[in-house]
């Protein structure tokens, strides 16, 4: 099933979800805005080539109206004469363009040859003559030189994408009926009347089929819900901020982008945008770029602190003699003498949001956590101490798939004795024999930041419409901010441009 987030960034021309072309450049996002998308033209080009193909599809097969119409012949009298079954076979667009602008997308297919067939059928009567005479046939039509123009606007509606449609027109300009048997005098006659109709005709039927596409498409949006669930804890707002901006190269969309709580309605509210300079993809021409601000990040931590699931205990780690009293008993020796060889575990809970930033070197966090020492005493769970952890930890970010995924590594750790019931032990002195055995960077190695990288290898979605898979993507960092800049592929078995 469709991420509802990437459902609702991509629906051609919004398909592409995030930025690229080096003709463009990330503006600073607006107010509540900590995720913006870009379209490039080069992305604004592949989306056009998606619609173009699936609208041709459409196209092929169109049923025209039938025409019928009474003709005052010469000599032969009043000839009623029908256009039946008028069918577009085949279209082919030589070649198209997109543009984007002040107002709004334009696309416009030209050079493009059609091919109609038809059925014809006519009787008249005359005075010398007393019965009706009639005939009917086929009839071919080639159209070249057709052009068909369409531009669009979106809005923004309460935080959803309105699409709609300022023009939309269809010339054609050679209109070439051959039929298939009739007399000389019928073929001419049939030219005369029905030529200029059945141009348009053909020419409104296109038109009113590409309006009710678009007008498909809009009913899509509007059915895409404002959230994208990303496990049983959260959800990313994904309600658009502003009207999308368009410029000569480039479609812009503000979204939200913060992390909210599955029980709640909204975000916590307090994050700041820190993003203050625009940066480009450092001029690879890409069909995508998307911006998330720092915040974005920040406010997943939020939301899991809140949900209270940042906690575990230890039972086993590499050195497991290291969590039997005796170990310690010239360290803390009140804790060996009022437990002698009993085993411990290590209760680790989080004080607070973890803080995450971003600079143009790196990406980091600090995690400040409790890890309470419980001593296992017979059937009974003792707490004996709480020693209050900060670790500093850096990494990279990856693509998976259509996920942001990362991975870090331990750099630094401080150790501070919160309170303890087994005498007041000296953490300085602790922490030193500690680090020098290595003790504690061991644990935080094999024990800690694995189980922070088995979460954050899950990743979380990006918004690309399902069908769709980033290909080739970069990611950059700058300050307070992430760019992913990427091209895409198209799946046409599972895309959602085939409902449309």
């Amino acid at each position: 099933m469709a991420s509802p987030l990437l459902f609702r960034l991509l629906l051609p021309l919004l398909f592409l979800s995030v930025s690229s072309g080096s003709s463009s450049t990330l503006r600073l996002q607006s107010d509540g805005a900590y995720i913006t998308a870009v379209v490039s033209e080069k992305g604004l080009a592949f989306a056009k080539d998606l619609l173009v193909e699936r609208a041709v599809e459409t196209l092929t097969s169109l049923r025209i109206r039938d025409i019928e119409k009474s003709v005052g012949i010469p000599i032969v009298g009043v000839v009623r004469m029908v256009a039946s079954n008028i069918t577009l076979e085949a279209i082919h667009v030589s070649s198209s363009t997109v543009q984007p602008g002040e107002s709004g997308i334009v696309i416009v297919a030209s050079g493009t040859t059609a091919n109609l067939s038809m059925d014809w059928f006519y009787s008249y009567t005359t005075w010398f003559v007393p019965f009706e005479i009639s005939d009917k046939g086929g009839a071919f039509i080639q159209v070249e030189g057709m052009e068909v123009g369409l531009t669009m606007t979106m809005e923004n509606k309460n935080g959803t994408l309105e699409l709609s449609v300022t023009q939309c027109g269809c010339y054609m300009k050679n209109f070439v009926i051959t039929l298939n048997g009739g007399a000389s005098w019928f073929y001419q006659g049939f030219l005369n009347a029905f030529a200029d109709q059945i141009r348009s005709a053909v020419e409104d039927a296109i038109v009113k089929k590409i309006n009710e596409g678009v007008l498909k498409l809009d009913s899509l949006l509007k059915t895409v819900p404002n959230k994208i669930d990303v496990d049983k804890v959260s959800a990313l707002n994904v309600t658009f901020v502003n009207d999308p901006t368009f410029t000569n190269f480039s479609v812009e969309f503000d979204i939200n982008g913060l992390f909210i709580s599955l029980d709640k309605t909204s975000a916590r509210g307090y994050f700041q945008k820190t993003s203050q300079l625009s940066h480009s993809c450092d001029g690879t021409q890409k069909m995508l770029w998307m911006s998330l601000d720092e915040s974005v990040f920040n406010s997943a931590s939020d939301v899991y602190f809140q949900a209270g699931v940042m906690h575990w205990v230890v039972e086993k780690i590499p050195d497991q003699s290291f969590l039997n009293t005796a170990r310690w008993k010239y360290l803390i020796p009140q804790l060996y003498k009022k437990y002698p060889n009993d085993d411990m575990l290590l209760n680790m809970s989080l004080t607070s949001p973890p803080g995450i930033w971003i600079t143009p070197q790196k990406i980091g966090a600090t995690i400040s956590l409790d890890m309470t020492i419980d001593v296992l005493d017979g059937s009974k769970t003792i707490p004996v101490a709480c020693i209050s952890v900060v670790v500093s930890v850096s990494g990279v970010v990856e693509i998976s798939g259509n996920n942001l995924a990362g991975q870090v590594e331990l750099d630094d750790f401080t150790l501070t004795l919160k309170w303890s019931d087994v005498g007041n032990f000296h953490m300085y002195l602790i922490q030193i024999l500690m680090s020098m055995q290595g003790v504690m960077r061991v644990f935080l190695n094999t024990v800690f930041v694995p189980y922070v990288n088995t979460h954050l290898r899950k990743g979380f979605p990006l918004p690309i419409v399902h069908g769709f898979t980033l290909q080739h993507a970069d990611i950059l960092t700058a300050n307070s901010m992430m760019i992913v800049c990427s091209d895409v592929a198209f799946n046409k078995t599972t895309g959602v441009i085939t409902s449309l």
